[in-house]
């Protein structure tokens, strides 16, 4: 038979998502017999708390799970408004926030409504693969802006008005704390690149799903310093509820409409027992601290046990819960470095092309989101296999 004479759309040639590719070789590792530690996706390796799960049931108890608004039940936007007054003193009124499906349902919605095709988008390198594959996709320009340890791995002010001299930006997202590098902005210093961003006509995009993830002091929110940035968050990370396909957005009012219309045709709802169950997520401080306890014994451990074992070039790792770091003792190639790794020693960590496509051939992301035995099992399988 011959080959079709249709085409995939040229807005799908994205680049693929490495750390799904890993999860995937890795899956395959698993169903040969073999046991592989994950180190290469950002999933918390404890389950969703208790309170979640309790709403979960009671919300399959009640028997119908209906579409709700396209921004979300009132209940949770309530509730959302209220952690912006007890974490970080500031009022947001719920008619600004949208509850989206994950935050890769947000940053759709933000690329959408705030962007026109074919405008530039700055963001910092290394940084979010999805970030650029959905920007590519949606037809807007990506502005890599290279950052450096003499910045400290943060994208400055200085930095973005010399990109927008080249060429007018119409945005600008940060992440902080930050995938894959872990560095969290000092807040004076994301007050400054906000009021450099709208001082330029630059929209501001902030990236917080990483936020309660801080190891020594906070991360501050682009609230504080503007009503008119974007930010966007998730149930996924610190809250440990990654399948259940849930997040938030803050908007400026001027986007509120545009987000609901997009989001009613779109994907109508995110899930309605995500949503009641999300609603009770904030109510399990003390279980959600305990797993963050974990991820910090299993950063020490990290922190101690990669420079042993060969990898002692990596960024800082205030936040979030990764270690980005280099590989050139071992190889040049990251790519044949990670395969290697999950073949030989069964350890999954994620390639650098995929946060950096550049530099990243001498880099690899290790996340240590799941349990601390896996990560001090991964530890010990790669002392073995670098030995």
């Amino acid at each position: 038979m011959s080959g079709s004479k249709f085409h995939p759309s040229r807005r799908s040639a994205v680049e693929p998502f490495l750390a799904m590719e890993v999860l995937q070789a890795a899956v395959e590792q698993e169903a040969l017999g073999k046991h592989v530690v994950h180190m290469e996706v950002g999933q918390p390796g404890a389950p969703a708390p208790r309170p979640v799960l309790d709403a979960a049931r009671a919300a399959l108890d009640d028997g119908r799970l209906r579409y709700t608004e396209a921004l979300g039940i009132r209940r949770l936007r309530e509730r959302i408004a209220r952690h912006y007054r007890d974490t970080y003193g500031i009022d947001v009124p719920y008619g600004r926030i949208a509850v989206t499906t994950g935050s890769s349902g947000g940053f759709n919605l933000a690329f959408l409504s705030a962007f026109d095709a074919g405008e530039r988008i700055a963001l910092a390198t290394p940084g979010y693969p999805a970030y650029r594959n959905l920007l590519g996709a949606l037809g807007l320009e990506v502005v890599n802006i290279e950052t450096s340890a003499d910045s400290g791995y943060v994208l400055t002010p200085d930095m973005l008005v010399a990109a927008h001299a080249q060429a007018p930006l119409a945005g600008v997202l940060i992440a902080s704390p930050a995938n894959p590098t872990g560095t969290v902005m000092q807040p004076e210093a994301l007050g400054a690149l906000i009021e450099t961003a709208e001082g330029l006509g630059i929209r501001f995009i902030s990236d917080e799903i990483y936020h309660g993830l801080v190891y020594e002091g906070a991360a501050a929110t682009a609230l504080k310093y503007s009503p008119h940035a974007i930010v966007v968050n998730s149930f996924s990370k610190y809250y440990c509820m990654t399948g259940w396909r849930i997040g938030w957005m803050v908007l400026p009012e001027e986007l509120v409409r545009p987000v609901e219309r997009i989001a009613q045709n779109l994907y109508i709802s995110a899930p309605d027992i995500s949503q009641r169950a999300a609603v009770a997520a904030f109510d399990a401080t003390a279980e959600l601290e305990a797993v963050k306890a974990g991820y910090a014994a299993s950063r020490r451990l990290l922190l101690d046990r990669l420079p042993a074992i060969g990898f002692d070039d990596f960024y800082p790792v205030d936040g979030a819960f990764y270690v980005y770091a280099s590989v050139r003792r071992f190889s040049n190639d990251s790519l044949d470095f990670t395969r290697r790794m999950l073949v030989e020693a069964g350890v999954a960590a994620t390639p650098g092309p995929d946060f950096d496509p550049e530099r990243g051939h001498a880099w690899m992301r290790f996340s240590f989101a799941g349990t601390e035995p896996d990560m001090a099992e991964a530890m010990e399988r790669l002392g073995r296999w670098l030995a």
